[in-house]
């Protein structure tokens, strides 16, 4: 009897045990999932630190605004994916820039931040994303009491970023594109050369074998080269791992909490299969081959997400009142981030040349 009275004991022991465990299990959750979100102070009487929902073009957008002094030049960000919202750690590499200029990071409509569950993006386009660009933007000079601004455009935001340059260049002080998109066939082909010339030097035939394989159709370009077969090789990233610093902005930065997260999945889900149909179907080189304002073409001599050689093409071709094509010889697919004190100081000295 006292075993078996034991053995009760025990197991209710388990059970209230089991029940406080998913309890607080539930209680992470739900706070993990509504926990406020801000992004950190910058001190100084002018300094600016705002991340907040913004009504842009009949979107809530989220924008971030950081720099010590909001008189200060500004940039705009356009981030890449599609879908891919730097916000949740892009701080980690923007302090000596927030020095010099106010920087402005925005999550696209439909991506990160900005997506929302009940929302209609059955017209999601990058004409629509232009649009909110644009207006992002007469948002911000007016907040900020300036006139123009230097438009920052990376990856996939690139393509946003050069018809923006090209549809309202009044706004802007010049483009600079980091990681230029251009003819995609072209790009991918670099790209998959470039990962079976590795893979045969690393000895990995199966790698080899898997990626000619997809040559006809990325020929065809209906297939792009395997993200994880050139980030495998180097052609994403050098001296930084950018999945990292993902998973390390989700769970310890403050401008993302667990539900934002979610909507990041949700969007980059959304956006790529959206957008990259429409980029592959309208190459970027044929709609804009002019722009009325200083273009700079900003690369990794390792980049192969978007090739070195294909955006060379693009920019020797491209019309422009001043443009210049720039390589960060360390760095890939990131030289912002694998190079931010050489970027940094890039960045300064191109803009106190920067005649407007």
């Amino acid at each position: 009897m006292l075993k078996r009275s034991r053995r009760r004991q025990l197991k209710r022991k388990s059970i209230k045990i089991v029940k406080i465990t998913i309890l607080i299990i539930a209680l992470l959750v739900t706070i993990g999932l509504f926990f406020p979100t801000w992004t950190p102070r910058i001190a100084g009487d002018n300094s600016i630190s705002s991340l907040e929902q913004i009504e842009i073009n009949g979107s809530k957008h989220e924008v971030m605004i950081r720099g010590v002094d909001r008189r200060n030049p500004v940039v705009i960000f356009v981030h890449g994916g599609p879908g891919c919202s730097e916000i949740p750690y892009v701080r980690k590499y923007q302090d000596l820039l927030e020095k010099n200029f106010t920087i402005v990071h925005y999550d696209q409509r439909g991506s990160g931040k900005s997506y929302h569950f009940y929302e209609d993006y059955s017209n999601l386009s990058t004409d629509l994303l232009v649009d909110d660009l644009l207006a992002l933007t007469d948002y911000i000079e007016k907040e900020l009491g300036q006139e123009k601004v230097l438009l920052i455009g990376h990856s996939f935001g690139t393509y946003i970023g050069m018809k923006a340059a090209a549809k309202g260049p009044d706004k802007f002080v010049a483009y600079m594109g980091i990681g230029q998109v251009a003819d995609q066939v072209k790009s991918e082909l670099d790209g998959l050369n470039y990962s079976i010339e590795q893979a045969k030097l690393a000895g990995n035939l199966k790698d080899v074998e898997r990626l000619e394989q997809l040559r006809g159709p990325i020929e065809q370009g209906d297939q792009l080269t395997p993200r994880d077969m050139i980030r495998k090789y180097g052609g994403a990233a050098r001296l930084i791992d950018d999945n990292k610093d993902y998973y390390t902005g989700f769970l310890f930065n403050r401008e993302y909490n667990l539900l934002d997260i979610i909507r990041y999945l949700k969007g980059v889900s959304l956006s790529q299969e959206i957008l990259l149909d429409e980029e592959s179907k309208n190459n970027i080189t044929t709609i804009v081959d002019r722009l009325e304002v200083p273009v700079y073409f900003v690369m990794g001599q390792f980049d192969y997400m978007t090739s070195v050689n294909a955006a060379r093409e693009y920019f020797d071709v491209l019309e422009a009142p001043n443009k210049e094509f720039v390589i960060f010889e360390k760095s890939a697919h990131y030289p912002q981030f694998e190079e931010e004190e050489l970027f940094a100081e890039w960045l300064n000295k191109t803009w106190s040349q920067l005649v407007f």
